[in-house]
């Protein structure tokens, strides 16, 4: 009898970072903030969340991030400046981006030790769910999206599932790197994997 994996509800979202690589931009606003076109990336990344079904999104800040749970908040003043002066199109774009209530929570690392660290000071609030990590630094665009692929594998096959890119060599350094088994057309077992060897 296969027993169906639980549904996956939830998200972790670390954005601790102190975005470093992307000086000056970053040294007053967060990098999850900065604008891809016309809007936010954490704007992009919550979309995507929620296309792929995730009700709930924990974000892990940390110093200076204050910003990040403000855009997801209310801004009274603004919200009445922009209905007296009839620009309503700006307003209803601004409240598409609002958490819901219950949508989101937030909480603190307080000392920057790394991703795992990150995911690990969300452990209260994700309890014994099945969730996702979703790093902020890249955009994938696809259709569906990278996440709601990645969740329809996990109902098919349960398990832990992790998207991945290939890369060449000389840039093994930068990122997180699998030790492949075998492949069953887009899905892969792996055996292990290092971080940034």
């Amino acid at each position: 009898m296969t027993t169906t994996p639980a549904r996956l509800r939830k998200a972790v979202l670390p954005v601790a970072g102190l975005g470093t690589r992307v000086l000056p931009g970053t040294k007053t606003t967060p990098k999850e903030l900065l604008n891809v076109v016309d809007r936010p990336i954490l704007s992009y990344i919550v979309e995507e969340a929620r296309e792929a079904g995730i009700e709930h999104i924990v974000f892990v800040t940390g110093r200076s991030k204050g910003a990040i749970e403000d855009y997801f908040d209310h801004q009274i003043e603004l919200e009445a400046q922009l209905l007296a002066k009839g620009k309503t199109d700006i307003l209803e774009m601004m409240n598409a981006e609002l958490a819901s209530a219950g949508e989101m929570s937030f909480t603190r690392q307080m000392q920057p030790k790394g991703l795992g660290h990150a995911v690990w000071c969300a452990r209260d609030i994700i309890g014994d769910e099945p969730f996702a990590v979703i790093l902020p630094d890249v955009i994938v665009d696809g259709q569906p999206g990278a996440l709601k692929q990645l969740a329809d594998v996990y109902a098919e096959v349960g398990g832990n599932i992790i998207g991945v890119e290939q890369v060449p060599d000389s840039e093994t350094h930068k990122y997180g790197i699998v030790d492949p088994v075998d492949r069953d057309g887009g899905l892969i077992r792996m055996k292990g994997m290092v971080e940034k060897p």
